[in-house]
């Protein structure tokens, strides 16, 4: 059973790529940066647990909240279940399918077959839009593939893994309501609102103040660190390649900026805009500071990259605090 004329979303990075190819099913067709910008998307956060093998760095809301965000701006219904039951888990998605309904699933793409380098990260989407009676049908992120396929079993041990991130084999539906959605009414509530989360983090290793901080952490973590080759290697790759977008989702935010004030002609947008790019680039050279340092061991990298977290703290804050205002 497959869906016809199904319209997979081309995407970077994996929640709005799920996302968007059930809002094209609704005939709500719009960009990814703007998909991420309605989700109220940026953010930052700074992670680190002894029970994980080294700290993460992520420049997101925390999953699942990115789609609650996209569905309250347009004024859509968002219905997301969880269940223990691997058995129930499946029939209340084949169910959903079978009715014509794709169907947004919280993963760990450690399972997926056609990951090329598997790793642990419970916080994974795809959209599910057919089976048969050995495979799932997904549509994933342009770099993993687009449309793509994995075995039921695998499907199923991807969507009950637990650990950081994970959900109970968690899926999703969106369904339009009575209610229209103004993209320009949207567009400004969910800037504001990106904003002043960024600007009021309830801890100090979320938001601008996690990045300022970040930039101490990440001298503790070299010198702690049991395997710097990997840690910063992988952590690089994160930052700028595993469905990003790049620059640690700076650049989607960027676009959405651009977007925004084309939409509204703005001139605090066109500031945010332009403050945004020279972030983005300032991020990318972080992370390919930590490429440097996992080639090298060389403690100078990580005294650069410190001082440009600094610098991202302060940039980042002083855009946010024009953008809140708008």
């Amino acid at each position: 059973m497959k869906i016809d004329n199904i319209k997979p979303f081309d995407g970077q990075h994996c929640e709005t790529t799920a996302t968007g190819t059930l809002l094209l099913q609704l005939g709500i067709e719009l960009s990814e940066p703007m998909l991420f910008g309605l989700g109220e998307g940026l953010g930052f956060i700074f992670w680190n647990m002894k029970s994980m093998n080294f700290p993460f760095i992520g420049g997101r809301v925390k999953p699942d909240v990115l789609t609650e965000n996209i569905a309250r701006n347009l004024n859509l219904e968002l219905t997301i279940k969880e269940t223990d039951s691997t058995q129930k888990a499946w029939e209340g998605v084949k169910e959903l399918i079978d009715k014509g309904q794709a169907v947004g699933l919280k993963l760990d793409c450690f399972h997926l077959q056609y990951f090329s380098r598997p790793f642990h990260f419970a916080g994974h989407y795809a959209a599910i839009y057919g089976y048969d009676n050995e495979n799932a049908f997904l549509v994933d992120t342009r770099q993993q593939g687009g449309q793509v396929k994995t075995s039921l079993k695998s499907l199923a041990l991807a969507r009950a893994e637990k650990g950081p991130m994970s959900s109970k084999n968690l899926y999703y539906t969106l369904r339009k309501t009575d209610k229209r959605y103004d993209l320009k009414t949207a567009t400004l509530n969910a800037i504001r609102n990106n904003a002043s989360e960024h600007l009021n983090p309830p801890i100090t290793n979320i938001g601008y103040k996690g990045i300022l901080k970040t930039g101490s952490e990440i001298i503790k973590w070299f010198k702690s660190s049991k395997d710097i080759e990997n840690d910063f290697k992988t952590t690089a790759m994160l930052m700028e390649k595993a469905g990003t977008g790049g620059a640690l989702f700076r650049n989607l935010y960027r676009d959405y900026l651009k977007e925004s004030y084309d939409l509204l002609k703005l001139d605090k947008l066109k500031v945010g805009y332009e403050a945004f790019v020279e972030i983005a680039e300032l991020w990318t050279s972080v992370s390919g500071l930590f490429e440097k340092v996992s080639q090298t061991k060389d403690f100078k990298y990580i005294e650069q990259a410190s001082e440009i977290l600094k610098t991202i703290s302060d940039k980042e804050k002083k855009t946010m605090e024009i953008l809140v205002t708008i």
